[in-house]
């Protein structure tokens, strides 16, 4: 049997990573990025498209990882276009069940097969293949993914059809919003008492409050460097997709605020844990 060609769409911070894990495992492999200078460190060993459109017509498996509803949509556009019939379209961004089911929806028409199979996990664990990966679509297409899918990350969990790992990652990424805030505000407070950041950053990775949300953030907390892992206006996307799928809570108008008002004050493209510029303006 024939290797499946693979294809990668999209290399930002973390399809970059993600597409180089699959070139390491030795996968045949090609990639396609808008802004071609993040192609350049695949040449030697994957091929490098100049357009998604032969991407497309060249690989049995296409993975996308895009920033936002409006960049998905762009790209099945063009994907739409061509005939698909039995490829397989794995979607790894963060976007709306909506726009997700959308896009499956428009797949399956022209007989190929869609995914939806956003990751928890940064730079790092995107670096490492240690993402987590929620998926939503058919048993039989996750199957078929699966090889690729374990070089990406440590856990792949099936949450049932299409639009159900989106709903997961949303729910973490709005968890996570809440912690970022909360340790963000703790820190400063800790500051205002005079105890040393390390120390009290130690306190809380050590104590029942620790995790490892905290963890990866202290490094930037101690340093006050904010350089983006993930980006606060990638938060921000996240919780206006939580709210406008029904997140009404306490909490979640207090994260709306929060956000907005740091990307506003033009915070957006630091690292989330950056809200704590934000919040010590206020």
């Amino acid at each position: 049997m024939a290797q499946e060609k693979l294809g990668f769409i999209g290399l930002g911070n973390m399809g970059h990573p993600m597409a180089k894990n699959l070139e390491k495992a030795g996968f045949l492999l090609s990639v396609y990025n808008r802004t071609i200078e993040k192609t350049v460190d695949f040449k030697e060993k994957s091929t490098v498209y100049q357009n998604i459109s032969d991407l497309v017509k060249n690989s049995d498996i296409i993975f996308t990882m895009l920033t936002n509803d409006e960049a998905v949509k762009a790209v099945y556009e063009e994907v739409l276009a061509l005939n698909i019939a039995g490829k397989l379209f794995i979607d790894m961004s963060t976007i709306s069940p909506q726009i997700s089911n959308e896009m499956s929806n428009a797949v399956k028409i022209k007989e190929g097969s869609f995914i939806d199979a956003p990751v928890a996990g940064s730079t790092k664990p995107a670096t490492d293949g240690t993402l987590i990966i929620m998926v939503g679509g058919e048993e039989k297409d996750l199957q078929k993914a699966l090889p690729y899918l374990q070089k990406l990350g440590k856990q792949v969990k099936h949450l049932g059809e299409n639009g159900k790992g989106l709903a997961a990652k949303i729910s973490v990424n709005y968890f996570i919003s809440t912690i970022y805030q909360g340790l963000a505000e703790t820190v400063l407070l800790s500051d205002k008492f005079g105890i040393e950041r390390k120390d009290m950053l130690e306190i809380i990775n050590e104590s029942a409050s620790g995790s490892g949300a905290t963890k990866v953030k202290t490094p930037l907390l101690i340093d006050e460097n904010y350089d983006a892992a993930f980006a606060l206006d990638l938060m921000l996307k996240d919780i206006l997709l939580a709210k406008n799928a029904g997140a009404d809570f306490p909490l979640s108008k207090t994260l709306v605020e929060t956000y907005q008002g740091a990307h506003d004050a033009g915070f957006g493209k630091d690292d989330v844990i950056g809200i704590i510029n934000y919040l010590k303006k206020l």
